[in-house]
């Protein structure tokens, strides 16, 4: 007798069983002509300029992970919605703790600059010497 995990298990061999039989298929039916064009890197209809592997601000990483971070967050929000009633006051301020936690957190990233595509740049401190010369302040900057 097959327990249920031993159902799941053969399911599953059956799936990648199933997959590579299809790939296997495919690649033997397919026509198999490359040509100089056919092995070109395709950026929508334009011609390749420079090398594919180019090297990504990491701004765009940056900014995808908190869009995830919060959205996910947010979709906590919906189940908490839906049964908040249910648990009264208490869950009432739960869902406002929070939603004032991930208020701080995008106030944060929002302070910090992470959600802004062109971050300034930063101005160094410059310390000034002041100096006299024939009864005149004359302020020179050192770098």
């Amino acid at each position: 007798m097959i327990t249920e995990f031993g159902k799941i298990f053969v399911f599953i061999l059956t799936a990648i069983l199933f997959v590579i039989v299809a790939i296997f298929a495919a690649k033997l039916i397919r026509p198999a002509r490359p040509t100089k064009e056919k092995l070109l890197t395709y950026e929508c209809g334009e011609n390749i300029e420079g090398s594919p592997w180019v090297k990504f601000n990491i701004r765009f990483y940056v900014v995808a992970l908190i869009f995830l971070i919060f959205d996910v967050e947010v979709v906590l929000l919906v189940p908490w919605a839906l049964v908040y009633r249910q648990f009264g006051m208490a869950g009432f301020l739960v869902g406002a703790i929070f939603l004032l936690l991930l208020g701080l957190g995008m106030a944060y990233e929002w302070r910090k600059g992470d959600l802004e595509w062109a971050r300034p740049k930063p101005v160094p401190p410059v310390i000034k010497k002041k100096t006299e010369v024939k009864n005149e302040m004359v302020t020179e900057e050192i770098i």
